[in-house]
């Protein structure tokens, strides 16, 4: 794919991702919107130093600062996720509100991930937060485990097992 051209549906998305931020004062800038780009057109996790490698044909002088503030910037404005667990990020340009509630299914044998926003979890952990005496303002869950092709096929790394 040539730098800087993305599929319709990921146009879409960026042009969702315009709007989003001009109803919040801000400016989803050239390179903002490439790395977003880049992110959505990655069919998983993305890290940022494989956004550098993505953006250096038609960004010479992309260095590592130039990939983090605009990640900092989409992570901000809610439009990407960061995966802990795997240092890396993916796309979040389609849910409606900025801090919804995600949880995040990783596959360890396929590094497959799949987001929940399932509204249970987050409750469940917002009250045992707060039995704990503490309240949540963001969360964001990672579970490790195995995908179903992956356990069909076989793929189950050692350790990985299901219980």
């Amino acid at each position: 794919m040539e730098a800087g051209r993305f599929s319709l549906q990921t146009e879409t998305l960026l042009d969702r991702a315009d709007r989003i931020c001009e109803a919040r004062g801000a400016r989803l800038t050239d390179l903002r919107r490439q790395v977003l780009g880049l992110i959505l057109e990655t069919p998983g996790p993305a890290g940022a130093y494989e956004l550098l490698d993505r953006l250096r044909p038609t960004r010479h002088s992309a260095a590592p600062p130039t990939v983090y503030r605009a990640l900092d910037f989409l992570l901000e404005h809610g439009l990407i996720h960061r995966l802990e667990r795997l240092s890396a990020f993916v796309g979040c340009v389609a849910h409606e509100h900025e801090d919804h509630a995600a949880q995040f299914l990783i596959c360890v044998a396929c590094k497959r991930v799949i987001e929940l926003e399932d509204r249970g979890t987050a409750d469940a952990l917002a009250e045992a937060a707060g039995r704990a005496g503490f309240s949540v303002s963001r969360a964001t869950v990672e579970a490790e485990g195995v995908c179903d092709a992956c356990a069909r096929a076989g793929s189950v790394p050692v350790g990985a097992e299901r219980h």
